[in-house]
């Protein structure tokens, strides 16, 4: 699904010195890479403040910790994601309140959250889903008319461009109250293990996070406030430095070849292309709304579970996110979840499948993927 080592042959040189260098000044914690990295990251998101943390999930559940959110209140996001953005929100005591998502952009959907707002609501929590925005506009709205925080997941979409209806542009993560991110080596800004980011423009809050992710502590020896053990190293954050000045690139590569695939992929019955928020189905040369974490396909004639089969033997990875709704999860069961609520949901865990996306692959290697689905829809 993801060829990392390509991707680090490429950066190879940079990589080794830069990790070379840290075990010979065996800075490993907090390290001058760290603080570098943050600045570039500022730089390229255009954010006054990141704050770097140990992962993903730390990320977002330190972003709520910031927030003052206290147990009961209750928390928006969308039933069609990965555990970890619902898992934060009951380990924090909070309230999850799952809804259901849009059907071409698999983002949450507005309507279902504006139903779901009650006296309780603190926050709502979009997933930028797959590598594109949620619809953040509607979503500010309704942020300031019920005095509620956005939090962005944006584990995904790192690098990707939100524009306005006026035409302004802002990177996914920065546009809401705080953001989070995820630094996992599969992500499109991927270390060579665990790493986390937070991002706002909120002066105050940036303080709380920084002490938040150092055991709440700004001065050595001295708790202001509670915190957690939440630190990018050294050597995570060398990797990210070689590889943001990249970043573009590398997001232009998924996107080519999302064009490939949809291209490949155009007025088949039983396939349905990824959609963008501009309608531009992944083909558009000048769209920079999509970084194409994943390239998922939806199957509509039944077969997905078969088609997956076929793909396993003939040697083509695939991944199909997700397979269950979280309100039918185990750990997240709850008898106020509605089943005729989720139809998207419960209709999209049949119907989604996801083909290899990495910025390493060739034509070759899209041709065979694409030439294999064909032959198996069109049998």
């Amino acid at each position: 699904m993801v060829d990392l080592n390509g991707q680090y042959q490429a950066i190879k040189e940079q990589v080794n010195s830069s990790i070379n260098n840290i075990l010979e000044t065996s800075a490993f914690i907090n390290g001058s890479d760290v603080k570098e990295f943050q600045k570039e990251l500022e730089a390229y998101l255009g954010v006054k403040h990141v704050i770097p943390c140990a992962n993903g999930t730390d990320a977002l559940q330190i972003a709520m910790m910031g927030l003052g959110l206290q147990p009961g209140d209750e928390v928006i996001t969308a039933d069609f994601t990965f555990a970890a953005t619902v898992e934060v929100i009951a380990l924090l005591q909070l309230t999850p309140v799952l809804v259901d998502v849009d059907p071409d952009t698999f983002n949450i959907d507005i309507a279902a959250v504006e139903k779901a707002i009650t006296p309780k609501t603190k926050a709502i929590v979009p997933v930028h889903l797959f590598g594109q925005c949620a619809n953040m506009e509607a979503l500010l709205a309704l942020g300031k008319k019920h005095d509620i925080f956005i939090v962005e997941d944006n584990a995904q979409a790192i690098g990707a461009n939100y524009t306005y209806a006026d035409g302004r542009k802002q990177k996914a993560g920065t546009i809401g109250d705080v953001g989070s991110t995820s630094f996992f080596p599969s992500k499109n800004l991927g270390c060579y293990g665990d790493g986390g980011a937070i991002f706002t423009n909120n002066d105050e809050l940036a303080h709380v996070l920084r002490g938040i992710v150092n055991h709440g502590m700004y001065v050595r020896y001295h708790h202001d406030v509670v915190g957690v053990n939440s630190r990018l190293d050294s050597i995570q954050a060398a990797v990210l430095r070689a590889k943001l000045p990249h970043l573009d690139a590398y997001c232009d590569a998924r996107r080519t070849a999302a064009r490939k695939y949809s291209k490949a992929f155009e007025n088949q019955k039983h396939i349905v292309v990824p959609k963008t928020v501009n309608g531009c189905k992944g083909i558009c040369d000048t769209c920079d709304c999509h970084v194409f974490h994943q390239y998922t396909l939806k199957i509509t004639n039944g077969k997905r579970d078969a088609l997956a089969e076929h793909l396993t033997k003939k040697g083509i990875p695939f991944g199909i996110y997700y397979p269950i709704p979280l309100h039918l999860q185990k750990a997240y069961l709850d008898d106020r979840y509605k089943e005729e609520n989720f139809s998207v949901t419960n209709q999209l865990v049949k119907e989604v499948i996801s083909l290899p996306m990495h910025t390493e692959l060739d034509d070759e290697q899209i041709s065979y993927i694409t030439t294999t689905v064909l032959e198996f829809v069109n049998n």
